[in-house]
């Protein structure tokens, strides 16, 4: 069993990664609101990452930060607190967390990181600008501190497409715009929480003991073809 720390866990990517991890392991959340399920295997903490001190967990083998923010805007519509908060939630509130709990993790058992980039920080997108200069940042955090940390944490970080979650919930608010986003995949499809909670699954496991310092893009085509 695991001892897994979840920040964002409430919601979205993080709480389909959570779903899947509590019947086995031991899940902390760490998010403002706390998940809709009650396990003996999940404690919650109420903090906002951002401005709480962190709790202290003595045991960690996995730390997985999962809140991100999604700020679609011209570039001339995008103010410099914009650019700044995107980064705190993004990068800032990864680093605190990794720097909290980067002691506990190495004395962890196959100790590993997962943090979340997005395909918009490899594919030209209108409008993503500060949100993809925040991601750049991420996997260039997760590049770094990979080799740093190579022979004790592994690192990896995962690039998801639009997701079917509350934070994507403007750009699929209604059946046409689901099925416009769909047919701009060379795939036909976006990708569900679950799906992307089973590729964490995959890299906090055994069986990835030989990945560190990558980028998985879960991209369903949009950046891989050009069809």
């Amino acid at each position: 069993m695991k001892n897994i720390v979840i920040i964002g866990g409430s919601k979205g990517i993080g709480n389909a990664i959570l779903l899947q991890q509590v019947e086995t392991n031991y899940v902390y959340n760490i998010s403002r609101n706390a998940p809709a399920i009650a396990h003996k295997n999940l404690k919650h903490f109420s903090i906002d990452i951002l401005k709480d001190e962190l709790p202290e967990i003595e045991n960690v083998d996995v730390l997985i930060y999962c809140p991100g923010s999604i700020n679609l805007k011209p570039i001339g519509s995008l103010s410099i607190d914009d650019f700044r908060n995107d980064f705190e939630i993004n990068v800032i509130g990864a680093i605190k967390a990794i720097q909290k709990y980067l002691p506990a993790l190495k004395k962890g058992t196959n100790p590993s990181i997962i943090l979340f980039s997005t395909v918009a920080a490899k594919l030209g997108m209108p409008f993503h600008s500060s949100i993809a200069t925040a991601k750049a940042g991420v996997e260039g955090l997760v590049k770094s501190l990979g080799a740093e940390l190579a022979s004790v944490v592994r690192v990896n970080a995962i690039a998801p497409t639009i997701t079917e979650t509350a934070l994507a919930a403007g750009i699929l608010r209604n059946d046409r715009m689901k099925e416009n986003m769909a047919e701009r995949h060379p795939m036909k499809s976006y990708l569900k929480p679950e799906e992307v909670a089973q590729m964490a699954n995959y890299l906090i496991s055994d069986h990835a003991k030989s990945i560190s310092g990558q980028v998985f893009e879960m991209d369903y085509g949009i950046v891989s073809f050009k069809i």
